[in-house]
């Protein structure tokens, strides 16, 4: 079978490796293409994804999404014609969705997140397959157009895509932490998305008990922009293996949701700053205990956490890439 899978931000690259690797196992030809955006294109080299590089991010503002969607769909057909591809993948991909339709190849696509309104009124109704957890209800995503597509994955997309990872500590010789000290991850605001429209006073606060504190504060940042604020922090200049800081880490704290399941999957205490609507997923953390809501920076405590004791799960991703699949045979 012909493969095509597109990557348009940092986390999809992460979650898209193991499937690429497993399709291309089972003896599949896969292509990949990937936008320029975050650290997308940095973290494919990073894990020798070979890949073509099409299109960027054309900024915050609804018209500049639209107009980011039309020209780069519009590449990818360019791209992809002539190519006969059997299925199209994606994760929250409109670029991708569309690009696929034109073309008359099925698509499928994957997220975690519900509420992504203006992106799923697009990859649901375009694609064949809407691969999500099983934590979300049907009925939240029957309104986009997804009635007949979904297929449900137990547990967390992390605990499938971070199966094989075992933490380096190298990352932490590469960025000069002292492991006598505590240890905080930081990530920031996703400002440029859709459903994430505001300020977020509290994360502003965080910085500021984190700069007051004797942690080491690793702050990961979305774009140049949130980079230029943040001299007071420990902030890589390039991609970095996050999940093993992550695995490392006394303490993340991130307003954006990937980091934060990561960190759950490894056994990491985590708090979400995250302003939007809550997903069924983290609605789930949270009742469970494995997710914190932070809602006064004077709830950080400061100090090195005990040996994790937290059970690890590690699922298959074999059965993500049957679900994703399940789009040529519709």
């Amino acid at each position: 079978m012909r493969i095509w899978v597109d990557l348009t931000n940092s986390p999809h690259v992460l979650v898209l490796r193991p499937l690429i690797e497993v399709m291309r196992a089972d003896g599949h030809e896969v292509e990949v293409t990937a936008r320029d955006f975050a650290q997308t294109l940095e973290l494919c080299e990073r894990f020798g994804i070979a890949h073509t590089a099409v299109g960027r991010h054309r900024g915050g503002r609804l018209a500049s999404k639209a107009l980011g969607l039309a020209s780069r769909s519009l590449a990818l057909v360019r791209w992809a014609h002539g190519r006969r591809f059997d299925v199209a993948i994606g994760h929250g991909s409109n670029d991708v969705s569309v690009a696929a339709k034109l073309l008359r190849v099925p698509s499928a696509t994957s997220f975690d997140y519900e509420w992504a309104t203006a992106q799923h009124q697009i990859n649901c109704r375009l694609a064949r397959a809407v691969v999500v957890p099983d934590a979300i209800p049907s009925e939240r995503l029957e309104r986009y157009g997804a009635r007949g597509k979904i297929h449900a994955y137990p547990g967390l997309k992390e605990e499938y895509y971070l199966a094989d990872f075992e933490a380096d500590r190298a990352v932490l010789e590469e960025l000069g932490l002292d492991r006598a000290r505590p240890l905080v991850v930081v990530r920031t605001p996703p400002e440029v998305s859709l459903y994430h429209r505001f300020e977020n006073p509290l994360f502003r606060s965080v910085l500021d008990r984190l700069a007051a504190s004797e942690a080491q504060t690793v702050v990961l940042p979305r774009t140049a922009a949130q980079r230029a604020e943040l001299g007071a922090f420990i902030v890589p200049e390039h991609a970095i293996d996050a999940q093993s800081l992550v695995a490392y880490a006394d303490l993340v704290i991130s307003a954006g949701g990937t980091m934060n399941r990561e960190a759950v999957a490894l056994g990491t205490p985590v708090f979400t700053t995250f302003e939007g609507r809550l997903g069924a997923v983290d609605e789930a953390l949270l009742r469970e205990g494995r997710l914190r809501k932070l809602e006064d920076p004077g709830q950080i405590e400061i100090g090195r956490r005990h040996a994790n004791g937290a059970l690890r799960v590690r699922r298959d991703p074999r059965e993500l890439v049957k679900m994703l699949l399940a789009a040529s045979e519709s």
